[in-house]
């Protein structure tokens, strides 16, 4: 038992300092794992468990103003994740075939890592939208893929940080960032009345090419001569993208194509009875129960 004990603790060892990167050790959270994981435990329990409990005998709250101001930073913390991303990497420095992580003091490589950081920061944040929707009562938002989504946003930018904060593995933060522009833009433009229902088709079309677009990217890692990024991070990124590509692909059907075509026979019905009905020298008139 006590050679168990010794071999785990000199494996946690391993994991949390022999092998992550110094420069990020003493920056918020990422000192050790335990206070993200404590953190999604509880946000698991409260969207699960706790929140509906607490709001079962309770109407939703209003939260209109709060939502308006939260999608608002949500959009400026987007923009700046983007525009740093270009400006430090992908628009000169970086390759899209493969790009090293820069571990050395250099400024702008411990700006890079501190923009990964930022973006881990970014992805906590966003574990608010589930909150919101259990404040508010709108428990058929809060669905496996919603939850699993931003949980694994969180453990996957929180690695990001530990292990490889720069590198081949940003074009993720610079796609999900423009992503997220567009989306909390659509989501402040229904907050104020201005937005339309047919957006959303559009932006989950736009997040689906965003899993593409990953996938294909960590995909280079299995073939493309080593380059210096290692190519473990392709064993998760490249079935976790394609595990998402299935879950929206799914969303998308169910929403946007399977109801599209419950309204096309629906209407063809109508039509057709009312083509019958006007061929009897009848007048058409909606059925009465």
């Amino acid at each position: 038992m006590a050679t168990i004990i010794r071999g785990l603790l000199k494996g946690y060892h391993y994991m949390n300092t022999e092998i992550a990167d110094p420069r990020v050790q003493d920056w918020f959270l990422m000192g050790s794992p335990w206070p993200g994981l404590a953190l999604l435990t509880f946000y698991l329990y409260f969207v699960q468990s706790l929140g509906p409990r607490l709001m079962k005998d309770r109407k939703p709250f209003n939260l209109d103003r709060l939502m308006q101001i939260y999608n608002i930073v949500q959009i400026i913390l987007s923009g700046y994740l983007l525009y740093k991303a270009l400006v430090l990497a992908w628009l000169w420095d970086y390759s899209l075939y493969c790009e090293p992580v820069d571990y050395s003091d250099d400024p702008k490589a411990v700006e890079i890592a501190g923009t990964v950081w930022i973006y881990f920061i970014v992805k906590v944040i966003d574990l608010l939208d589930t909150v919101f929707f259990v404040l508010r009562k709108k428990s058929n938002q809060i669905s496996f893929l919603h939850v699993y989504h931003h949980t694994g946003m969180v453990i996957g930018s929180w690695a990001g940080v530990k292990y490889l904060p720069g590198g081949h593995g940003t074009f993720l933060g610079l796609v999900n960032s423009f992503v997220h522009v567009v989306m909390y833009g659509h989501y402040f433009a229904t907050s104020m009345k201005i937005s339309r229902p047919w957006w959303k088709k559009y932006i989950t079309q736009l997040q689906l090419i965003q899993f593409v677009l990953i996938l294909v990217h960590f995909s280079q890692l299995a073939w493309i001569e080593d380059c210096g990024f290692p190519r473990w991070p392709a064993l998760i990124f490249v079935p976790q993208n394609l595990f998402m590509i299935v879950l929206f692909g799914d969303f998308y059907y169910k929403t946007y194509v399977r109801k599209s075509k419950g309204k096309a026979v629906a209407t063809n019905g109508v039509s057709n009875g009312i083509a019958k009905a006007t061929s009897n020298g009848k007048p058409a008139a909606p059925k009465t129960d």
